[in-house]
């Protein structure tokens, strides 16, 4: 399927980058739809099935949910900062794939993607839902089970799973057209100004790092309150 979405203007060199990244990287038979829909039932059959087994929730069990909410933020911002942005010894497919990718292929100046073959750049790879799954959210979630309640690490594991589904929305929503109904929700279009912000070339390795709540970058002063155009002027 090649879904089209509403023409958005876009740089000739950032259209020709795009072009050729989908020749080398996104196969015909890719779906934009498939991929999220893979994504959005993985985490929420997953976190159906961590709810369905909670047994009589004590009060303090229930404390794992804000823990896990700000455990995942710091993970992303971290994640974020660090191999998304700098390459690390065996984890260079990470820094290929998110900033010499990801960052030509939607810049400040072109954020919106223009049909759902672009999704391909904006998801993670479905073998990172299973990456995630499978490495940090099941070792964590049974260690929990095993040293302190079945409940708690039902509880992280639910939270972890969501919190990745969420990370997946938002940004494919702050690279869905403005105009879209999407783009105008006013929660929507505070967070996707901030992440654009991000997306100048000059400003990515050091402000706004978090993809979802800035709460890391509030943590750590890595916010960009000033419009993008400013502080480049501030780092020449």
């Amino acid at each position: 399927m090649r879904g089209t979405l509403p023409t958005v203007k876009i740089p000739t060199e950032v259209a020709e980058f795009r072009e050729i990244l989908k020749r080398k990287r996104v196969p015909r038979y890719y779906s934009g739809v498939l991929h999220f829909a893979f994504t959005a039932v993985m985490s929420l059959g997953t976190v159906a099935y961590c709810v369905l087994h909670l047994e009589d929730v004590r009060t303090m069990e229930w404390l794992t949910l804000p823990a896990t909410f700000i455990y995942a933020n710091l993970t992303e911002y971290f994640a974020h900062r660090g191999p998304m942005h700098h390459p690390r010894r065996g984890l260079r497919i990470v820094f290929v794939g998110h900033t010499l990718n990801h960052h030509h292929y939607f810049t400040h100046e072109a954020m919106e993607l223009q049909e759902t073959r672009d999704v391909a750049t904006i998801l993670f790879p479905p073998v990172m839902l299973v990456f995630f799954f499978g490495l940090f959210g099941f070792p964590v979630a049974f260690l929990l089970g095993l040293l302190v309640s079945s409940n708690t690490g039902y509880l992280f594991f639910a939270v972890a799973m969501a919190y990745y589904l969420n990370y997946e929305i938002f940004h494919l929503a702050y690279h869905m057209p403005q105009n879209s109904w999407v783009g105008r929700l006013p929660l929507m279009s505070r967070l996707r100004q901030y992440h654009t912000r991000h997306h100048d070339l000059q400003l990515m390795s050091r402000y706004c790092f978090n993809i979802t709540y800035p709460i890391g970058d509030f943590i750590f002063g890595t916010s960009a309150p000033r419009p993008a155009a400013s502080l480049r002027s501030t780092i020449k």
